[in-house]
């Protein structure tokens, strides 16, 4: 950090490579939440099919499009990277719970690992906290 408390910005390369890496899953949580609202059959039967009431989806749908819109947000970013981990945690866990195979498990924890990724690349006070060796 900086004496003036202010964290030094990224080189230009990683901040763009940090927004790509994290766009398309960010994009993905966006538009899942959004179906999560529109409530269309196959997210209904899905999710009933995982044993959860029908009664949740939309509140499911309203803290993912949340936590995904803090994610966005540049001041509120990193808290949005952990709210989106604890949420794909769960999906996670629905997805073991569920008998899902490899596909249905790891899925979720790339979307968690991406956005994390692109918010260290973007973030030198992240990089500065865990940092890498050659």
């Amino acid at each position: 950090m900086r004496p003036d408390n202010q964290a030094v910005p990224a080189c230009k390369k990683m901040l763009w490579a940090g927004r790509i890496v994290a766009a398309l899953p960010v994009l993905f949580l966006l538009v899942d939440g959004a179906m999560r609202l529109a409530k269309p059959e196959i997210v209904v039967k899905t999710t009933v099919g995982l044993g959860y009431a029908e009664t949740i989806i939309r509140p499911l749908g309203i803290m993912l499009l949340a936590c995904a819109i803090l994610y966005l947000i540049p001041q509120t970013a990193v808290l949005g990277a952990i709210l989106l981990a604890g949420y794909l945690g769960g999906a996670v866990a629905r997805q073991v719970r569920a008998g899902q195979g490899l596909f249905g498990i790891l899925f979720p924890v790339v979307l968690g690992i991406l956005p994390r990724g692109g918010l260290v690349l973007r973030e030198a006070r992240l990089r500065a906290l865990v940092p890498l060796r050659s």
